[in-house]
């Protein structure tokens, strides 16, 4: 018992001297043990003995079992295995999850800015790291490492930023919750195997998206200066897509390699024949972003926006509730509730606000698909006189809110013609184009230098860009894995029930079926 007490104080606390002091008095004591037995009976007759048989058996037996349990630790510890036994295999990472990690090209590090992650977020990051040396995490305290997290740009605590130390360069994955993980809108924001692994093919990739700003009708520019979008262009650049300018004018057709065209803050009327080239572009497929402010005079886009089944009210949205906040006024307004889309699912419970934004109108069109985005609260109004002195809301001339701020909308794409028909038959059949995708929103101060990077006001125009390019969808089909709901829902009845089966109909019967075979055995 001694030398077993020292083993195990040893082990666990470090071998000093009582450990050590223990196992010598048990080995000594044993080693009298031995010694006097030897001395009241010759070898033989003591090796003979059933005792010392049992206890030699017993002994070897102890020490092959202990033996046996050390060399599978030993090989669990090299070769380590896991066993999923769960019906919808949760717990294991998907076949494109595991390629894109074993074929990643240089070491990437997940940094998780939160002090203690839930739980469910560190195993799956343990997950990824199992697959290899390739992938390595750490959770961070923002306030305790501020350098760290101005270098990666964190906005706030619980963001987790990817990074790829020897190419230095980084993705934004998304805001993890650091609440209560048994909470439904906290689980819907924990950390995603889809949005991990759709940030590491991206980041790994050399595959770059093109983002065209049309210029020519006063649209922000993207070089720095005062209303530019130059903060805009660079978070799509750090998100891997390539910014360049487009001129409709001098251009008979939007280029083919463009996965997004973006129109912010035009003041001046687009000829026709830009806008026929708009329309031609979306209808093979094209994906558009209009970000468009109040403006005196149509911009002549109003052709195009009807197809769609948007108009474009001339109005200023006014917010009562923005008085009163910092550096924000009448005339800006703020948007907390949000559109259960791609674009704002996540944006839930943050507000971003625009500033002189103008209200949208949205019809049902056949074939078109539309989901409102931002909403106004109910202390808005579309004012139809900003001179007027209070401002106020007239009725019969202005517009009541919650009012529509933003809106996205796909539709099917017109298949391009048929080529004509060639001498040789070909029978295979013309690919079906992608759905055609257009987001509208009222606003395109937002997204210019010192506003982008305010609230959430970047993730509305970062998130709009990314889905109608295409690269919020993982590409690798990966799908959400999520344990089916197996409670059992009963009712009064059937719960009290249960309750009696459980607590009395069960033991008496129990208990009155040992009181009867007492009574027949007695």
């Amino acid at each position: 018992m001694l030398a077993i007490a020292g083993l195990v104080a040893g082990a666990i606390a470090g071998w000093s001297v009582i450990p050590m002091g223990m196992i010598a008095v048990g080995v000594a004591i044993v080693a009298v043990w031995l010694f006097l037995q030897g001395r009241q009976a010759d070898a033989k007759s003591f090796l003979g003995q059933r005792s010392t048989q049992v206890g030699t058996n017993a002994l070897l037996t102890t020490l092959a079992v202990l033996i046996i349990l050390g060399f599978l630790n030993f090989l669990a510890a090299r070769t380590p295995a896991r066993v999923d036994l769960t019906e919808n295999q949760v717990f294991t990472l998907a076949p494109e999850t595991q390629q894109v990690v074993r074929n990643l090209p240089d070491p990437v590090k997940v940094w998780v800015f939160a002090p203690q992650g839930e739980p469910q977020d560190r195993e799956l990051l343990e997950s990824y790291r199992r697959l290899g040396d390739k992938v390595s995490f750490e959770f961070v305290d923002p306030q305790a490492q501020p350098s760290l997290a101005k270098r990666l740009e964190v906005k706030s605590p619980g963001d987790v930023v990817v990074e790829v130390p020897a190419k230095n360069r980084k993705q934004f994955v998304q805001t993890v919750s650091m609440g209560a993980s048994d909470n439904p809108t906290v689980a819907a924001q924990r950390l995603s195997e889809v949005k991990l692994t759709s940030a590491l093919e991206q980041l790994t990739s050399d595959r770059r998206r093109l983002a065209y700003v049309v210029q020519g009708h006063g649209e922000r520019p993207l070089a720095p200066g005062q209303g530019a979008m130059s903060e805009a262009a660079k978070l799509l650049g750090d998100r891997s897509f390539d910014v360049k300018p487009l001129v409709l004018a001098s251009t008979k057709a939007v280029p083919t390699d463009a996965n997004v065209v973006i129109v912010a803050g035009s003041q001046k009327p687009f000829l026709p024949a830009e806008v026929e080239t708009l329309k031609t572009y979306l209808n093979r497929g094209g994906n558009l972003l209009l970000l468009l402010d109040p403006t005196e005079k149509p911009l002549g886009l109003e052709p195009l926006l009807k197809d769609w089944g948007v108009d474009l009210d001339r109005r200023v949205i006014v917010d009562s509730s923005a008085q009163g906040l910092a550096g924000l006024g009448p005339a800006d307004a703020i948007v907390s509730q949000y559109g259960d889309h791609p674009i704002t699912k996540e944006l839930q419970g943050n507000i971003s606000f625009f500033s002189l934004a103008r209200p949208l109108g949205v019809a049902d069109i056949k074939d078109v698909k539309r989901t409102e985005l931002l909403f106004t609260s109910d202390r808005s109004w579309a004012e139809s006189d900003l001179k007027s002195d209070p401002l106020q809301y007239d009725q019969g001339k202005d517009q009541r809110g919650p009012l529509v701020l933003g809106v996205a909308l796909t539709r099917p794409a017109t298949p391009s013609p048929p080529p004509q028909p060639s001498p040789a038959p070909n029978n295979s059949p013309t690919p079906n184009p992608q759905p055609s995708r257009l987001v509208v929103i009222g606003n395109s101060t937002f997204a210019t230098d010192g506003y982008v990077g305010q609230v959430v006001n970047g993730d509305v125009f970062l998130n709009s860009v990314r889905w109608l390019s295409g690269a919020d969808e993982q590409a690798l089909s990966v799908r959400p894995k999520e344990a089916k709901n197996r409670r059992i829902t009963l009712s009064v009845a059937q719960a009290a029930i249960a309750g009696w089966l459980a607590l009395v109909i069960l033991p008496l019967l129990g208990f009155g079926s040992a009181v009867f075979v007492w009574w027949r055995r007695r």
